[in-house]
């Protein structure tokens, strides 16, 4: 284990089996909480170190027997053929336990803000921008998660010139942070008499949703306006007089929610005010971080082409990791979207490694 920091991972080792005691010695409500939390972290690194060390000890046992004299040749034989089997065990165990040494975004495990407005392309632009804001709700679906609109302004056609939404579940942010950044789609539009593939684009921005222990509003830093809500026709025609627009005077930040009641309005605007004042705090507190996931991954920079959604060949390509595939209405689905996630995740936790390399080659 020699590229592994064993001192660390015996000390999680030990405070992994203190939790349990404590946890079994009936602690509070707020200490059960903190508990359970720091454990489910702990937890599966503590178990692939186990299984580590168990299949170290199992190499040596089947090293000693390769290697005594009195053993037989067939012993000998056994031993050297499970050794080859073991050696690419740990090799997998140690890869796995490096990756969850890895340092941990301490937003991964929340919930999002996920915000979509159309770029370039007039109503084609929105047009796109509702198709994805359909991708990442059928998405949420198909991973249990609940999606909830904060905002919406839709255009004649039934486009989406934004679109605001609040995804919840267990590591929505882990999963959707990636999306950041602008989305570009060539299509030939329904309007589009001869036929001509139009190219057009929208925004992605994916905010970790503050809880209140994140970040505090103060009263004398806002100030709330309350109006007639306005939509362009449909459902969104006459539902409520009571929109509410939230102002964060130090920052500018103004946050408008038109979908519910004056209460609900008020509560889920001050939930994506907190999430971009938590965004501005995070990014402030850490900019060598963000500085890396910007290069890698976006930010939701609005000048960053990320990925590409080509109708005619049926293909979607993710312009960081030179990643095509070729299913298109799968990942408009949702159902493949994760192939394009995954593959992001594991990209940026190479790069992370290969960054930790360094450093300890230095």
């Amino acid at each position: 284990m020699s590229r592994l920091p064993t001192d660390k991972l015996d000390r999680l080792d030990d405070r992994w089996e203190s939790i349990q005691r404590e946890l079994n010695g009936g602690p509070s409500p707020s200490a059960f909480a903190r508990l359970t939390k720091e454990f489910a972290n702990l937890d599966p690194i503590v178990k692939t170190y186990r299984e580590l060390k168990a299949a170290e000890q199992e190499m040596a046992d089947l090293e000693a027997i390769r290697d005594d004299a009195k053993s037989d040749k067939e012993m000998k034989a056994l031993a050297e053929e499970d050794l080859d089997r073991l050696e690419g065990h740990v090799e997998e165990l140690v890869q796995r336990l490096r990756i969850q040494l890895l340092p941990r975004d301490a937003a991964d495990d929340g919930n999002a803000i996920v915000e979509i407005r159309a770029g370039t392309g007039g109503d084609e632009a929105a047009l796109f921008a509702a198709d994805l804001f359909r991708m990442y709700g059928r998405y949420a679906e198909l991973k249990g998660w609940r999606t909830e609109i904060i905002s919406i302004s839709e255009n004649e056609l039934g486009g989406y010139k934004e679109v605001i939404a609040s995804i919840s579940g267990k590591g929505v942010f882990a999963r959707l942070k990636f999306e950041s950044g602008v989305h570009r789609v060539q299509r030939v539009p329904e309007t589009e008499a001869s036929g001509r593939i139009h190219t057009s684009a929208a925004t992605v921005a994916v905010l970790p949703e503050a809880e209140d222990v994140d970040i505090e509003v103060r009263d004398e830093d806002i100030r709330i306006d309350t109006m007639r809500a306005s939509g362009a026709g449909g459902q969104h025609v006459n539902r409520t007089d009571s929109a509410v627009r939230i102002t964060h005077i130090p920052t500018g930040i103004v946050v408008v929610s038109a979908e519910k009641s004056q209460h609900q309005n008020r509560k889920l605007a001050m939930t994506v005010l907190k999430s971009r004042l938590y965004e501005m705090e995070r990014e402030r507190a850490d900019t060598e971080r963000s500085a890396a996931r910007r290069a890698q991954v976006g930010s939701g920079d609005r000048s960053q082409k990320i990925r590409t959604y080509n109708f005619p060949q049926g293909r979607v390509s993710d312009h960081r990791i030179n990643l095509t595939l070729h299913k298109l209405d799968s990942v408009l689905q949702g159902i493949a979207l994760d192939e394009l996630i995954d593959a992001l995740i594991t990209d940026h936790q190479a790069q992370q490694l290969a960054e930790m390399e360094q450093h300890d080659a230095v």
